[in-house]
């Protein structure tokens, strides 16, 4: 395999800080690597010196003659005036029939939704996350070498980070990815990079694989702990022999293994959030009777909810999902009363003490340092019967001493998300409504929100396009399918993805030829409907892309059995790795049934 690109000793350096120090690595072809680091770690600028943005300070970058690169980055500045045509289908020329002829091109348009945008949309009028799907299709349509993407995943639904992830693997291109989708990771990429302490680590892999890996580097940089830890353990199985025989054992053995296990942490790095929710919730919650809501768009007012009678009860764990434009930070805006509805009521409880992320941070006071925005809310707090200071609450959420006085205007977008939550948090609210929490988080903050939201006492409500962190933390799920109407949906996830393929399956289908058309095979009164020859190959295409999917992860479930058993001890890894295992066999639920309906398409 060729190089493509190689970094030889580049160091960056940002004020007084080296961001990559010495860093040697490269890019073969084919290689699909995926990027981890801490917000700030330097991974952004890690790629923007691979795809050769920005020089580094000091060492080289090398780029194999002819290679072609594409790069998406987080602050795609598409061209003033231009059209989505025109950013994303200017290499075909003009007129249509230089890409309309190219089915991995249509592919991508509507895999992007940009069909639903429109290819004559001026990209001044649409939003930042239509914007950056004009830009990934405007890289994903070209035949690169390389392909640079930046957190590629941010403004896609559950729907659309699956076709992506379908799509990067049936490409020859070498592909780099920083990313925080968890799910994406691993379906996509077989090295992953860690940014950390200004070096890159390199493991070969995806997510799952990273994991172990690092419960496998702690595991042997704390060689010392461990033993302690063998110790505390040999302790604890002899005062667990029994209570009779303990009551007769020297008091200075039971001390000994007391004082062993008494900094030991707990396996996994949990913020109480039970003292967050002492306020009794009661039996009413929030109701929705008989409401309706509209949401206005170009061609007039489209029904959101027509009707709905919805009942959310306390210690409801509720995930929402539909896709993109259908309606549900609208919906979260009625929960909380941000929006009026067309008929209905919408009844809280009077107990109900909503805390309410909003994809927005227009709330927080940019002018306050960062433990003053957390001290207007609360100086300190209970949580497990211990009083906790503002700040020590504050460097549990990641946010260091020196950190804290740092203003609010200057903090990341993933540490203004990280401040509103724990602001929400410190007003004590028994009723939790988040709207794309994730967003801009990496990959430990993630982990530590999924700790923190899954011990959440009280009613929780999310949205989210995070699969991992649905699957984690929520009990139910609802989608919103276009009918106006909140379903519930018994088999979570994989039931909303099986709905919407078997969805896409009936509209190639019922839409590819004409009842008593010239060669449909239709008898002229609607009854039968023959499928031309595009539709039969793109079926045929469907049926195999499920097979291979359904072989990936049968290898997959395979490999996390054999990772399962050899870190049983470390609790940690393995509740990721039981997390990964459910979220595949939903996954594999979702393949046979996309086959099937394929299948029955076929022969239908």
């Amino acid at each position: 395999m060729a190089n493509l690109v190689n970094l030889e000793s580049a160091t960056v350096v940002h004020g007084v800080r080296a961001v990559l120090s010495d860093v040697s690595l490269g890019v073969q072809t084919g290689d699909r690597i995926g990027v981890l680091g801490l917000n700030g770690s330097g991974k952004t600028t890690l790629l923007t010196v691979l795809a050769g943005l920005v020089p580094p300070d000091t060492g080289r970058v090398s780029t194999l003659r002819g290679v072609t690169i594409e790069v998406v980055t987080q602050s795609d500045r598409l061209e003033p005036g231009a059209s989505v045509r025109d950013i994303v289908l200017h290499t075909f020329g003009e007129g249509d029939h230089g890409w309309a002829s190219d089915s991995s091109v249509r592919a991508i348009l509507d895999g992007l939704g940009l069909a639903g945008i429109g290819l004559e949309t001026l990209v001044d009028n649409l939003s930042g996350g239509e914007r950056r799907r004009v830009a990934l299709a405007a890289a994903l349509v070209t035949d690169a070498d390389l392909l640079i993407l930046d957190e590629p995943t941010n403004h896609l639904d559950i729907e659309g980070v699956a076709w992506l992830a379908d799509h990067l693997l049936a490409r020859r291109s070498a592909l780099v990815a920083v990313t925080h989708d968890r799910w994406f990771l691993d379906a996509v990429a077989d090295t992953t990079w860690e940014v950390v302490d200004g070096g890159v680590q390199i493991r070969e892999g995806g997510y799952s694989d990273w994991v172990f890996a690092r419960a496998e580097r702690f595991r042997l940089d704390r060689a010392a702990e461990e033993t302690r830890k063998n110790l505390a353990r040999k302790e604890l199985a002899w005062l667990r022999r029994g209570a009779p025989a303990r009551t007769s054992k020297p008091r200075y053995r039971i001390e000994a293994a007391e004082a062993l296990i008494a900094d030991v942490p707990e396996p996994r790095n949990t913020v109480e959030l039970h003292s967050f929710a002492r306020k009794r919730l009661g039996k009413d919650v929030i109701d929705l009777e008989g409401v309706t809501a509209t949401v206005p768009t170009p061609s007039g007012d489209r029904v959101l909810l027509d009707d709905v009678t919805w009942r959310i009860g306390p210690g409801d764990r509720i995930g929402l999902v539909g896709i993109n434009g259908s309606g549900k930070s609208t919906l979260l805006r009625v929960l909380v009363g941000d929006r009026e509805v067309t008929s209905g009521q919408v009844k809280t409880g009077k107990t109900a003490a909503i805390g309410y992320l909003s994809q927005d941070v227009v709330e927080l006071p940019a002018e306050l340092r960062l433990l003053e925005a957390v001290t207007e809310i609360a100086g300190t707090v209970n949580l497990g019967g211990k009083d906790i200071s503002a700040g020590q609450l504050a460097e549990r959420f990641g946010f260091t001493n020196q950190h804290q006085w740092t203003r609010v205007a200057q903090l990341s977008g993933g540490e203004r998300r990280r401040l509103q939550l724990l602001r929400i948090l410190m007003a004590e609210p028994n009723v939790l409504i988040l709207d794309e929490p994730t967003n801009d988080l990496d990959t430990d903050t993630l982990a530590s929100l999924e700790d923190l939201l899954d011990s959440w006492p009280g009613t929780l409500i999310v949205v989210s396009h995070d699969r991992y962190l649905i699957e984690r933390v929520t009990d139910d799920v609802v989608a919103l399918l276009g009918d106006g109407k909140v379903t519930h949906l018994p088999g979570g996830i994989s039931e909303y993805l099986r709905r919407r393929a078997a969805a896409e399956v009936g509209s190639v289908a019922g839409g590819s030829a004409v009842a008593g058309s010239p060669g449909s095979g239709a008898s002229g009164n609607g009854s039968v409907v023959a499928l031309d020859a595009a539709a039969t190959r793109a079926l045929r295409k469907d049926l195999q892309r499920w097979e291979k999917k359904m072989e990936a992860l049968l290898r997959k479930e395979k490999d996390l059995h054999t990772r399962l058993t050899s870190v049983a001890a470390d609790y940690a890894a393995a509740a990721d790795l039981q997390a990964q295992l459910k979220v595949i066999d939903g996954e594999k639920d979702e393949a046979e049934t996309g086959w099937m309906a394929a299948a029955e398409a076929l022969e239908g």
